[in-house]
């Protein structure tokens, strides 16, 4: 798959350089707002439309934007953004406005828009930055999704609102709370490790104790550091 095509910008996003699962960037939203499934989808398809809108406007306006005011001049891009699409959620979806409350003026400073502006957008062409601030946008989506069905199915019985688990179910208020959405995090993030390690030509871990000299791993790369540190 070749850089900077569509295919590979979204593959990116969503699972090589996954923001919440990978990255582990922007966990403040991921770990406020994930206590439902609406909640966690509001919030990753907001972040995604301003994500992507400012990757268009940031990667059109490059080579027009002086060095020395980069991320002020990124700061306001991404912050028109977030009011207009602030504004449209109060007009249209208010619930959903109400739901997420201050996290949305708070999507200006989030580390993942501003991250890929500094890291893909100021330096590439509009098309393949469009297609990276949606990859981020849909992997941070999916993070949020699946925080938010774990948390919302054990803390209230529930997924988007509709009963799910049995009467006698009793929920476990502590998955609804800060608490619980560290728990459902780890436990995610454990669970993908571990089947990412399990891949076909996954490299293997191997015991550095003994040193290099009684390594015979060529492939793991410690005796060319050791060379090039000596």
């Amino acid at each position: 798959m070749k850089a900077n095509t569509p295919m590979e910008r979204l593959y990116n996003g969503i699972v090589k350089e996954n923001p919440t699962f990978v990255m582990m960037i922007g966990m403040c939203p991921t770990l406020a707002v994930t206590t439902s499934v609406i909640n966690g989808v509001g919030m990753g398809l907001t972040t995604t439309v301003i994500l992507t809108l400012s990757n268009l406007m940031i990667a059109a306006l490059r080579r027009f934007i002086p060095d020395g005011v980069r991320m002020p001049a990124y700061i306001g891009v991404v912050a028109s953004f977030v009011t207009i699409v602030e504004f449209l959620l109060q007009a249209y979806i208010p619930s959903l406005n109400d739901a997420l409350g201050i996290y949305i003026p708070l999507i200006v400073v989030n580390c993942i828009i501003l991250g890929r502006a500094e890291a893909y957008a100021g330096k590439n062409p509009v098309l393949p930055s469009i297609f990276d601030g949606l990859g981020m946008g849909l992997g941070f989506t999916i993070g949020l999704l699946s925080i938010g069905a774990f948390r919302e199915l054990l803390g209230s019985g529930t997924l988007c609102g509709f009963r799910i688990m049995p009467e006698a179910y009793e929920p476990v208020n502590i998955f609804i709370m800060a608490p619980g959405a560290f728990f459902v995090l780890a436990l995610l993030v454990a669970f993908l490790n571990k089947m990412r390690s399990r891949k076909p030509g996954a490299q293997k871990r191997h015991d550095c104790t003994q040193g290099c000299g009684s390594c015979g791993n060529m492939a793991c790369g410690g005796r060319e550091r050791q060379g090039s540190e000596q």
